[in-house]
């Protein structure tokens, strides 16, 4: 007899679900079972490229690798870009399916709820067991009726639920009784369990709140999972760099390298490899009053690259043109790229109203945003270095100087002989669309080479091996604090 699958739903955002899936995904796997993930619709601006070239929610991305199985489109139908005030761009089973308002999106949920129910039914069709994501609250009053991620989509799929909660907020009581509380009883029977998350401290502290919700209730405590820091799994949302400026906790004696903190940052899963090296301090910055303390400067990839250009351009150009004066070293990645150059322009208000921004001008680059959006997994060759990565962006650049900074060997698997990127005269501004440049430990080195730190500083690791032994960890970590034979 098939298992019922299993949806993890959450009391608010970010309370740990897209983590417990992703955990409950390896567990199930290495039980024997073949596991597939899956969210009906994704809000976020972290996305990933498939074997096929298409594109998908990193979260999605992140428990397909948990579940020792290949990330498919089918495991999340529909993504949701944010560019705008009440804007997105919806991507439609890995293709651009064009731009929506929040109350136009809105007015068309049966189509799209269609569309989920229609990958779920493949992909339950080719696995053992799926573990569902869900998304924000799971008792948004206001919205329930339209809702087609959460409770809809876990009653169509006959779904077990995992409530999910976290406990360093505050007030974990009244999030998992005031849930409950606001869902009608055909929802609540359905949830079969509680997950309290970020606990701090003893959790023999906690013994009598668990036997408390227990009784009020009536739903079983599935466990207390302790606030980890051996470990990092890839975050689904950025509220993991929410902290900007925290020059306080500089160590002066290391390396240290500054990530402008977008508005509409995009990918910032590009740097997990940095912060991975413990002998150099990664920080983002939304303030140039301390640029001159680090080593090297990144302008990250962004959804709305022209706000966002005006955005730097207000509180950076000048400081970011003497820090290259003066020596600093600067990398754009994507939109990041983009604005290095001398303008970059919408023909098509592809990213809100048509028009043209002027660029920083540290690149001799011109970039034109157009149709159709480039999505490609890439090898890619850096003086005989190589790497892969991927390209997600709207937008064609033509240099006007310097030299192409890096050759592309394949895209999506095919072999092509092709340039990307800009790297200026004086070696000290560059520019690439590819994201995840730093996940091989040589182009790393070959980066630091450049900026003037020592390559030893980079650990020859590979960083698949190293997130694939992390979500090991992850599992034991739930393994002792959940009752996980219940979860099976």
């Amino acid at each position: 007899m098939k298992k019922r699958h299993i949806a993890v739903l959450g009391t608010g955002s970010d309370v740990g679900k897209s983590i417990v899936a992703a955990g409950i995904c390896r567990y199930l796997a290495d039980q024997g079972q073949t596991v597939a993930p899956f969210k009906a619709q994704n809000m976020s601006n972290n996305s990933g490229i498939t074997p096929e070239g298409l594109e998908m929610g990193r979260a999605q991305i992140v428990q397909a690798e948990a579940a020792r199985t290949v990330p498919h489109v089918q495991m999340n139908p529909i993504l949701l870009k944010p560019f705008g005030d009440k804007q997105s761009q919806v991507v439609l089973n890995g293709k651009v399916h064009g731009n929506h308002t929040a109350m136009d999106y809105h007015t068309h949920k049966a189509f799209y709820f269609e569309k989920a129910c229609q990958a779920f039914d493949a992909l339950s069709a080719r696995v053992d067991r799926i573990v569902m994501e869900g998304a924000g609250s799971c008792a948004e009053v206001n919205l329930m009726d339209t809702d087609i991620v959460n409770f809809p989509m876990a009653r169509y799929a006959d779904a077990n639920v995992i409530l999910t909660a976290d406990i360093h907020r505050g007030g974990v009581f009244a999030q998992i009784v005031g849930t409950l509380a606001c869902l009608p009883d055909h929802y609540k029977d359905m949830v079969q369990g509680i997950i309290i998350n970020r606990f701090r401290g003893d959790i023999a502290l906690f013994k009598e709140g668990v036997k408390w919700i227990e009784q009020e209730t009536g739903k079983t405590v599935l466990g207390v999972l302790p606030w980890y820091s051996h470990f990092k799994i890839d975050a689904e949302d950025s509220v993991e760099i929410e902290k900007t400026n925290n020059f306080k906790y500089l160590n002066n004696n290391l390396p240290a390298i500054a990530i402008l903190r977008l508005p509409h940052i995009a990918n910032f899963t590009d740097f997990h490899a940095l912060a991975r090296i413990k002998s150099i301090q990664t920080v983002f910055i939304d303030s140039p009053d301390e640029l001159d303390r680090f080593d090297a400067v990144i302008i990250p990839g962004t959804k709305n690259t022209r706000k966002d250009l005006e955005w730097v351009t207000s509180r950076f150009e000048k400081a970011l043109t003497s820090y290259v004066q003066n020596g600093g070293h600067v990398l754009g990645i994507c939109g990041g790229y983009q604005m290095l150059g001398h303008f970059v322009e919408d023909p098509e208000g592809l990213e809100g109203t048509p028009g043209k921004t002027r660029g920083l001008g540290l690149l001799a680059v011109e970039t034109i945003l157009q149709s159709p959006k480039t999505t490609t997994l890439s090898e890619f060759d850096w003086d005989g270095h190589t790497g892969r990565g991927y390209e997600i962006h709207m937008g064609a650049t033509r240099l006007r100087a310097g030299a192409p900074f890096i050759r592309i060997l394949s895209r999506n698997a095919i072999m092509v002989k092709e340039t990307d990127g800009c790297l200026a005269s004086s070696g000290q501004v560059a520019g690439t669309y590819l994201h995840g440049f730093f996940d091989s430990g040589t182009i790393a080195k070959k980066w630091f080479t450049m900026i003037g730190l020592d390559p030893a500083l980079v650990m020859e690791n590979d960083l698949a091996a190293e997130k694939d032994k992390d979500y090991d960890r992850l599992k034991q970590h739930m393994e002792k604090y959940l009752d996980m034979e219940s979860i099976r």
